[in-house]
């Protein structure tokens, strides 16, 4: 059964090998304790089975706009919705915050990640050139809530 739940600390280790997993660019594991101290409410898990499959860290970067920063569903268990039911709980979180906008970047040529926040209502805002530490460029998405 799937279970979408608030970060605990316990799950940092999990979070820490799925990321190193499944993302492309490489973070100081200190980040992740900081993002968590930041926003709590923005650090969402999905676990199956007593196991951390995705994971979604968000931020409160002002009184209106969130950010989504890293998220992650392990292979195994794409195309099932798990990314979706992070991003709905995630959306429901800073609906309680009455923020109004939310960002993100990703890679241009990341299609699958584009089409699939296109669906939940995000829509490209802009490009920035060498974005990311491998030089690669990446879409600002946004969504107005």
């Amino acid at each position: 059964m799937l279970l979408v739940r608030e970060f605990k600390t316990v799950d940092m280790f999990s979070v820490i090998k799925l990321a190193s997993e499944t993302l492309t660019e490489r973070y100081n594991p200190s980040l992740f304790n900081y993002f968590y101290e930041t926003f709590p409410e923005g650090f969402i898990v999905a676990e199956k089975n007593h196991k951390i499959i995705g994971f979604l860290i968000g931020v409160k970067m002002d009184f209106e706009l969130a950010k989504i920063l890293m998220l992650a569903v392990s292979k195994p268990y794409r195309k099932q919705k798990i990314g979706s039911e992070l991003l709905t709980r995630f959306l429901k979180k800073i609906n309680i915050e009455n923020i109004k906008r939310i960002e993100l970047e990703v890679r241009t040529n990341n299609k699958t990640a584009i089409e699939f926040y296109q669906k939940h209502g995000f829509k490209i805002k802009e490009k920035i050139k060498e974005f990311y530490q491998s030089g690669e460029t990446a879409y600002t998405m946004l969504k107005e809530i």
